[in-house]
């Protein structure tokens, strides 16, 4: 990972982080999390109606992702993270004043774009504005405590939804699913943003906006921005390697997570039970989350031994058919969330011109039809073994993204070896 040794100005950095924690918690403060399906349900959806939702929704995220991630780069990034929790917050409204089933995918087309608004272009400002103050080493750290506030923001829904639902029924959690994403909103407004051409001077008196990368962030117009970036993971192994890496890493465990309550049902635990086997995965989440600078340390052979420990966990935990089996499955999620961060920082790293969040967003494209396949995937699967089986089939592809990492170390190492060049060796995060 990218490690700057100068200085850093603490009180713009903290701006800059206090701001991303906070807008992160507000983001994910939403009390309809734990309950919309249940909504979905009460308004007389089938089964087959709520997967096809789920559908709907990650489609969206596949159809905006892109085109707001050229449009952060070519336009402001600041200026989505605050529009991206209006569009959320009038998908919650129009879910539980209208609540139907048209009203709730039209509500799912909201959400994914207002995901899409976000993805993308959040990691592109964060790590922009850390690099011109010096601090892109600080990435995978504050990357990975804004996911922890993000979790924590789930958790907090998780304890006040029932007391709320209990005290208002479904219009009040809506109300303060709302409240909460226009708090974010007007955190949002709070975001450092400098992105001055390369030719425009310097003012005298104000510090210099020019990324100290030699990377420059210029305005091309959003079809060049959107070009750019295609261009960049078309023509740039490394870039389109990483994208991959990212979309695999997150796609997996993030569409299993749907399925968690019904393979803790399948442990024999009462419904009761569910939500306190849940609440231990989201703390392995969190962990994971703060690992983030420890993992730093970690080379390609260790990433590798990483995403074999989500593997092993993965399978095992659910394979015990248990309740014990929710520890191991809570490391699962807790090392993946932890690859994920890494991946996600190696990327920034690796991306170079005015195309960042258009990158970005081409490896969240990515993740998302990764998901739908998933989706599709578990549910034949588990039609036909069950949800355990469905797990560890699920957990596949990270032993073969390993196996992958391993075999392209052996590569390198036998390479530079050929010619000598050890000091290639020592390159550390994913390759």
């Amino acid at each position: 990972m990218t490690r700057i040794a100068a200085r850093v100005p603490d009180p713009p950095v903290r701006r800059l982080t206090t701001t991303l924690y906070g807008y992160a918690f507000l983001s994910d403060l939403v009390l309809l999390y734990p309950v919309y399906a249940l909504l979905f349900a009460d308004t007389g959806l089938s089964v087959g109606q709520i997967s096809s939702l789920f559908v709907i929704w990650s489609a969206a995220g596949i159809l905006f992702e892109v085109p707001s991630g050229a449009w952060a780069d070519a336009v402001s990034r600041r200026l989505l993270l605050r529009l991206a929790p209006l569009v959320t917050a009038a998908a919650y409204a129009l879910w539980v004043l209208v609540p139907s089933y048209p009203a709730f995918a039209v509500g799912f087309l909201l959400w994914g774009a207002g995901g899409a608004l976000v993805s993308g272009a959040l990691e592109a400002l964060v790590w922009t504005e850390l690099d011109r103050l010096g601090a892109a080493g600080r990435y995978p750290r504050v990357l990975g405590r804004a996911r922890t506030a993000g979790v924590l923001g789930v958790l907090v829904s998780g304890v006040l939804a029932g007391p709320v639902l209990a005290a208002g029924g479904y219009p009040a959690v809506g109300a303060a699913s709302v409240l909460a994403c226009l708090l974010a909103t007007v955190v949002a407004a709070r975001f450092p943003e400098h992105r001055r051409p390369p030719t425009a001077p310097a003012v005298a008196g104000e510090p210099d906006l020019t990324p100290p990368s030699g990377v420059h962030d210029t305005d091309p117009g959003w079809w060049d921005t959107l070009r750019a970036g295609v261009a960049q993971v078309r023509t740039h192994p490394p870039v389109r390697a990483t994208v991959l890496l990212v979309a695999v890493v997150t796609a997996d465990w993030g569409a299993l997570d749907e399925y968690t309550p019904l393979l803790a049902l399948d442990t024999g635990v009462g419904a009761q039970v569910v939500p306190l086997l849940l609440l231990l995965l989201w703390a392995g989440v969190t962990t994971g989350g703060l690992l983030a600078p420890a993992g730093e340390r970690l080379g390609a052979l260790g990433y590798a031994a990483l995403l074999v420990v989500v593997a092993g966990a993965l399978a095992g935990g659910a394979l015990i058919a248990h309740p014990a089996g929710f520890v191991l499955l809570a490391v699962a999620f807790g090392a993946a969330q932890l690859a994920t961060v890494l991946a996600d920082a190696r990327l920034q790293a690796r991306i170079t011109g005015s195309s960042r969040a258009t990158v970005t967003s081409l490896a969240g494209m990515a993740t998302d039809v990764l998901v739908i396949a998933t989706y599709i995937g578990y549910g034949l699967v588990a039609t036909a073994a069950g949800n355990a089986v469905a797990f560890a089939v699920a957990a596949g592809p990270y032993l073969i993204v390993a196996l992958v990492l391993v075999a392209h170390r052996r590569r390198r190492t036998a390479s530079v070896g050929a010619r000598g060049d050890v000091a290639a060796l020592g390159a550390p995060g994913p390759e």
